[in-house]
């Protein structure tokens, strides 16, 4: 009897442990963005990104004309890792999650607050590409408005 409990505990964890999906693993890293910046932690955002990666967000010129600012990624971890913990906080929803063996994209909604306080809220498309079965950032365009964001 307790060799049959061992067994079934064991054969539980396995088991538990195998059932993370690959759509589990990309929120994985893409939470992963969010933990460094909550933390300012560089070394953890440096980690999420490919080596390559490129960083967009789409914007209204002062005439309310559509534009796209690039952005370099080394920029972005400087600026977040600079800020006191805490302060940079963007909370996502996952919507859609699409993968093709090792490319994902996925879409999310965000509001973001800085030090406690609302700032804007948009929608991130990321673009992961998985090297060595980790996922890594790509392509992260966004969008960024104060309103509509309810």
């Amino acid at each position: 009897m307790k060799y049959l409990l061992v067994l079934f505990i064991v054969l539980t964890a396995f088991f538990s442990s195998r059932a993370q999906t690959s759509e589990d693993s990309v929120k994985a890293s893409v939470n992963n963005l969010f933990k460094g910046m909550i933390e300012a932690n560089p070394d953890l955002l440096r980690s999420c990104f490919a080596d390559s990666a490129i960083m967009q967000t789409i914007g209204q010129t002062k005439e309310g004309k559509t534009m796209i600012r690039n952005e370099q990624v080394s920029d972005f971890i400087q600026f977040v890792s600079q800020q006191k913990k805490g302060a940079a906080d963007e909370r996502i929803e996952f919507g859609t999650i699409k993968i093709d063996g090792p490319l994902a994209i996925v879409w999310t909604p965000y509001k973001f607050y800085y030090e406690g306080k609302f700032s804007h809220c948009g929608v991130n498309s990321f673009h992961l590409v998985r090297f060595n079965g980790s996922w890594k950032i790509q392509y992260l365009i966004d969008t960024r408005r104060r309103t509509g964001c309810e």
